[in-house]
C-alpha cells in the first residue's frame, strides 16, 4: 500500500498503521484500512474524540514509563531492576520532557563523556540507554537506535584476586561465630556462590548435608555440600528467620548494602581493603583447583561454565605449572 494511498497524517510503520501529526498524540489504529471503522476512527480522532489533542507522549518519560511495563523489563532479575531503575531515574532527571525520536548519536557520545570521570556509571547508563531506545525502535517511535555502536569507556580494569590465607584468617579472627559478617564469609567461602545467591538462602535449603542453589543469573540449580567451617559457623547462628542473613531486626533477609558496608568495615580494620565479597569466589574455586579437581568438578560447587572456571583460576593454575616446570629443570640439572 503506497502512502498516496492513505488519508492524511496516517502512516504506515511495521506493526501497523499510525495517526501521526506534529503536536498530537500518535495513535495506533485498531481497524483495518478502508473499513467503516477504521474511517470511524480516523473521524473521531481528528476530531478530538478519541483522545485529548496536542499532548505530546513521545517523552523519555513515557518511554521509560512503557519501558517498565515491557517484557523487557518485567523479566529483568530483581536485582538487576533495581540497578536498571538507578540510571532510569537519572534519565528521568536530565531529560524527561525531550522527546527520544531526537537523540542522535553525538546526544549519546556527550551523554556518555559528561560523565567520563565515573566510568562504570557512564559506561552502565549506556548500556541501560541502549536498551531503552530498542524499545522506542519496537514502539515505532524511530527507525534505529543510537545508542547502537556506541563504545564504552576503556579503563584499566584491576585484577580480582582471591584473599590470601593470612587475611582470611585475619576475617575470621576479627568477626566470632556468631556474627552476621563471618556468617557471610564462610558461607560465600564454602559454597562459592554469588553474594546476591547467598543473601536469598533460607534454613530450608539445606538438605541432605548440603544447600540446594538456584542461581539467580543462570538459573543453574546445584547441591553443594557443606564444609566443616561452614556447619560450625551455620551451628553458631540464630534460626530467627527463614532466611539465614537477616536484617538487624531479623524480619527479612539482609539487604545487598547492608552486607557489603559490613564486610567493608571490616576490610577496613585488618587491611584487606584491597580484597571484597567476590574474591571469596575466586578462593573457592582456587581451593578446588589446588585439591586437584577438574574444571568439571569445579564447576559442579560453583556452576560457572568452563571459560569462567580457567579465568577465576588462571593464576594459581600458573603457579602450579611453573612449580612443576622449574621442579624438572631443578632435576634435569640435578642428573
Amino acid at each position: 500500500m503506497a502512502k498516496r494511498e492513505l488519508p492524511k497524517h496516517v502512516y504506515r510503520q511495521r506493526n501497523g498503521l499510525y495517526f501521526q501529526r506534529r503536536g498530537w498524540p500518535s495513535r495506533k489504529f485498531q481497524h483495518d484500512f478502508g473499513s467503516a471503522d477504521f474511517w470511524k476512527e480516523y473521524a473521531d480522532i481528528l476530531a478530538g474524540r478519541a483522545e485529548p489533542k496536542r499532548v505530546n507522549v513521545r517523552s523519555f518519560s513515557a518511554l521509560i514509563s512503557d519501558y517498565r511495563k515491557s517484557p523487557r523489563y518485567t523479566r529483568l532479575k530483581p536485582r538487576t531492576a533495581l540497578d536498571y531503575d538507578k540510571y532510569l531515574e537519572f534519565f528521568l532527571s536530565i531529560m524527561a520532557d525531550a522527546n527520544p525520536v531526537n537523540m542522535k548519536r553525538k546526544d549519546v557520545i556527550r551523554l556518555r563523556d559528561a560523565n567520563a570521570d565515573k566510568i562504570y556509571f557512564a559506561n552502565y547508563s549506556l548500556r541501560v540507554l541502549r536498551v531503552l531506545m530498542e524499545h522506542c525502535v519496537d514502539l515505532g517511535w524511530c527507525d534505529s537506535n543510537p545508542a547502537k555502536g556506541v563504545s564504552e569507556i576503556k579503563s584499566e580494569k584491576q585484577q580480582r584476586d582471591p584473599w590470601p590465607q593470612e587475611l582470611l584468617e585475619a576475617y575470621r579472627g576479627a568477626c566470632a561465630f556468631g556474627t552476621r559478617e563471618r556468617l557471610l564469609m564462610e558461607l560465600c567461602l564454602g559454597t562459592g556462590q554469588r553474594i546476591g545467591d547467598v543473601l536469598e538462602m533460607r534454613w530450608s535449603d539445606i538438605q541432605d548435608g548440603g544447600f540446594v542453589i538456584r542461581q539467580n543469573k543462570t538459573g543453574k540449580e546445584l547441591w553443594v555440600p557443606i564444609l566443616p567451617e561452614l556447619q560450625a559457623a551455620l551451628n553458631g547462628a540464630s534460626r530467627h528467620s527463614v532466611f539465614i542473613l537477616t536484617n538487624e531486626r531479623g524480619t527479612n533477609r539482609w539487604s545487598y548494602r547492608g552486607a557489603s558496608q559490613a564486610v567493608r568495615n571490616v576490610r577496613e580494620r585488618i587491611g584487606a581493603i584491597r580484597y571484597d565479597i567476590h574474591s571469596w569466589r575466586y578462593n573457592a574455586a582456587c581451593e578446588l583447583v589446588e585439591a586437584g579437581c577438574s574444571d568439571e568438578l569445579v564447576a559442579s560447587v560453583t556452576g560457572q561454565s568452563p571459560a569462567m572456571v580457567l579465568h577465576y583460576t588462571k593464576k594459581v593454575r600458573q603457579k602450579a605449572r611453573a612449580l612443576q616446570a622449574q621442579q624438572k629443570r631443578t632435576g634435569k640439572f640435578g642428573a
